[in-house]
This record gives C-alpha cells, sequence and structure tokens, in this order.
C-alpha cells in the first residue's frame, strides 16, 4: 500500500505564504507521478500543481508564479510552498501520487488533506 499524509495547512491572511508537506510511505517505488489538489467548499477538486520523477512540473494557470512543487526524494515527501496567498486558495489540499504512462493512470493514491484557509 501507499500512504500520504499532508501537513502544514493552517490559517493565513491574504498575501501571506504556507509551506505544505506530504510524507510517502510504503510501496513506492513504482510512483511516478505527485501532485497537489484542492476542493473547496461546492467545487470540484482541481490540480494545483505536479511534479514527475523527471522533475517535470505543471501548474494551475491560477498558481502559477506564486506556488512552486518540489519534492525530496531522500526524504520521500513533497512539498508545495504557497506564496501571495488570496482568499480564493482557500481549500482542502490533497496530496496524489500516481504510477502512470504518458497521461494513462494505472493506479493513484489520495491523502486525506490538509486545510488552508486565507483570510482577507
Amino acid at each position: 500500500q501507499v500512504q500520504l499524509v499532508e501537513s502544514g495547512g493552517g490559517l493565513v491572511q491574504a498575501g501571506g505564504s504556507l509551506r505544505l508537506s506530504c510524507a510517502v510511505s510504503g510501496s513506492i517505488s513504482d510512483i511516478n507521478a505527485m501532485g497537489w489538489y484542492r476542493q473547496a467548499p461546492g467545487k470540484q477538486r482541481e490540480l494545483v500543481a505536479a511534479i514527475t520523477s523527471g522533475d517535470t512540473t505543471n501548474y494551475a494557470d491560477f498558481v502559477k508564479g506564486r506556488f512552486t512543487i518540489a519534492r525530496d526524494n531522500a526524504k520521500n515527501t513533497v512539498y508545495l510552498q504557497m506564496n501571495s496567498l488570496k482568499p480564493e486558495d482557500t481549500a482542502v489540499y490533497y496530496c496524489h501520487a500516481a504510477v502512470f504512462i504518458a497521461t494513462i493512470v494505472l493506479r493513484d493514491y489520495w491523502g486525506k488533506g490538509t486545510l488552508v484557509t486565507v483570510s482577507s
């Protein structure tokens, strides 16, 4: 099994920063993509950022220039550095891991989420 545990969420004022962490454990050798998704109340879950085992990154347009995804293979941890936070960034942020070939996801895993609240 693969387990994902997020941490780092909390309350921050608009313009502030937070750093989310996702600790990955279990049978992780085949994981080749990690990402962060978020879901606000009444809205669908959406991709925030992703990173592949080859260090290719992908960001949603609404976070480009503000958020950075990174991973530390030695620690089996993926991070999301969030700067210049806006109230509309308020959501539960979920860590995601996937085994994929091209655009085909063979297996994927989700964390339980961490709440980020951005006040105005």
